[in-house]
């Protein structure tokens, strides 16, 4: 497939925004590759990230407080051992319904105050289908048929411990809960298949990294970021404390920055008149690169998309990307006050997911089989951006 060009415009901010981009800074033996980054970033494959997805949608929709959630928490952590992953670890948190904290999807009529972005255009509908009749498929109505029950939540999370800076990180992560009636392929088996690949990439015993990597997949999102909020509760002020003194151990390295996996798959282009949205990908489909200019940590949060934006540039082969500042209701929300925060994703979250530019967003339809390679290609891309930008920021090499 021949790359999209980006458009010219952001091309032009681009260059009078962001200086080039250093060259690792661990220094190169003579077998080193002369961009170890892009050796790593090709041994990315569509094949293995659809895989990975469809892995995920055998536990149909990974509500949150049902077996088939605790399932899918197990196999992801069972991949991750076998991808050579160091380090897995498990956050434990309570979680009730009755608790009111804000939902997860965009509002239906963002305003500044949001952060969202004001929608000028057609709009199609949304909402959460809460129907299971409308799954045609019986083992898939059967499989979602377990209600949520509150209590004790789990989601699981993976380390690439730094060679010369253990004690700082970024943290890549995706929520693997979903809801529907569907398989929740794209929200977010997407995202958390994303995730997982660059964390089989990272754990290759021939990769090293100068910084502290973790991969974290997400639970309770879709009830309002509960399991991200969990995490930042729980880990925020434990940041860049040697454990024990003197070990050389940091069990929560300083966050350098976040970025979230949500929804990679369908850019389908705005609803039409009466309300229907295209089978085919739009020509203009691209990486949305999202990051929230109301944050505490704007100025840092829009220096590290222009430094995504500059890796797709580099390393993605297929789609360009685009960069925004309207960041809204996902698992980069908790942190977005503490440390530079980034939503990777299909579509602007808060202006064109809510205003209906995807027909499968919490619906049966959001099915494995509903998309196509050039979807999935566009997945890809993303993560192609990600390991890209993650592996310059954190010196990534080949032993």
């Amino acid at each position: 497939m021949i790359r999209r060009a980006a458009p010219i415009a952001a091309s032009i901010i681009l260059a009078a925004t962001i200086p080039a981009l250093a060259a690792p800074t661990t220094s190169e033996s003579a077998s080193q590759p002369a961009d170890p980054v892009k050796v790593l970033v090709g041994r990315l494959d569509l094949e293995k990230y659809k895989a990975t997805i469809k892995g995920l949608t055998k536990f149909g929709d990974r509500r949150q407080g049902t077996d088939r959630n605790r399932a899918a928490v197990d196999w992801i952590e069972a991949q991750l051992k076998s991808y050579g992953c160091s380090n897995i670890s498990r956050i434990k948190y309570q979680y009730s319904p009755t608790e009111t904290r804000r939902p997860s999807g965009p509002p239906v009529s963002p305003d500044a105050a949001s952060g969202g972005g004001r929608f000028r255009g057609l709009r199609g509908p949304t909402g959460v289908n809460t129907d299971p009749q409308l799954q045609p498929d019986e083992k898939l109505r059967a499989l979602n048929s377990q209600p949520t029950e509150p209590g004790e939540r789990e989601e699981v999370y993976c380390t690439k411990v730094g060679s010369t800076h253990p004690e700082e990180m970024y943290i890549v992560g995706g929520h693997m809960d979903g809801h529907g009636w569907g398989e929740a392929a794209n929200d977010d088996g997407s995202g958390t298949a994303l995730v997982m690949e660059l964390a089989r990439v990272f754990s290759s015993p021939d990769v090293k990294t100068e910084r502290s990597i973790r991969f974290a997949l997400w639970n309770n999102e879709e009830t309002g970021l509960n399991g991200a909020r969990a995490y930042v509760e729980q880990r925020a002020a434990l940041q860049g404390k040697e454990e024990p003194a003197g070990s050389g151990r940091y069990p929560e390295p300083k966050w350098l920055g976040m970025i979230q996996h949500d929804m990679m798959l369908f850019d389908h282009g705005m609803p039409r008149a009466d309300g229907t949205v295209s089978k085919q990908q739009r020509p203009e489909a691209d990486v949305n690169i999202e990051f929230q200019a109301l944050s505490k940590a704007a100025e840092g949060a829009q220096k590290l998309a222009w430094t995504f934006y500059a890796a797709n540039e580099a390393y993605a082969t297929d789609y360009p990307a685009a960069v925004g500042p309207h960041m809204t209701n996902t698992d980069s929300t908790p942190f977005m006050d503490l440390v530079p925060a980034l939503s990777l994703r299909e579509n602007e979250r808060g202006r064109e997911i809510g205003a209906g530019w995807d027909p499968q967003w919490h619906q049966p339809t959001d099915d494995y089989v509903t998309y196509s390679d050039a979807d999935f290609r566009l997945g890809l891309n993303a993560a192609q951006t990600t390991l890209g930008a993650i592996g310059r920021l954190t010196g990534a090499t080949l032993k």
